[in-house]
């Protein structure tokens, strides 16, 4: 089975940064699409931003220029760089791959979740 583990998550005062990335392991797949997304207490989980095996991203209207989502495809990790972090974005970021097996199941899987706090 495929598995994501995530690190990196912690308190940061605003406007810190904070480097969050997630490992995806097992065998017989490839990754096509990695991605973040996030929840606060009481809301819905939304997007943060992904990216794909063509290496292009996507991000969230709330987090554009702020954040920057990359991969390395060797290991098959995918990063979140986080800068200028506001108490807006303290949340449970939650890790998700999309990867298909090598006898052609295309399947999805979510990280258990890390918690990044913004406060001072």
């Amino acid at each position: 089975q495929v598995q994501l583990v995530e690190s990196g998550g912690g308190l940061v005062q605003p406007g810190g940064s904070l480097r969050l990335s997630c490992a995806a392991s097992g065998s017989r797949f490839s990754i096509n699409v990695m991605g973040w997304y996030r929840q606060a207490p009481g809301k819905e989980r939304e997007l943060v931003a992904t990216i794909s095996s063509d290496s292009s991203t996507n991000y969230a209207d709330s987090v554009k220029g702020r954040f920057t989502i990359s991969r390395d495809s060797a290991k098959n990790t995918v990063y979140l760089q986080m800068n200028s972090l506001k108490p807006e974005d303290t949340a449970v970021y939650y890790c998700y791959a999309v990867y298909t097996y090598s006898f052609g199941s295309t399947q999805y899987r979510w990280g258990q979740g890390t918690q990044v706090t913004v406060s001072s």
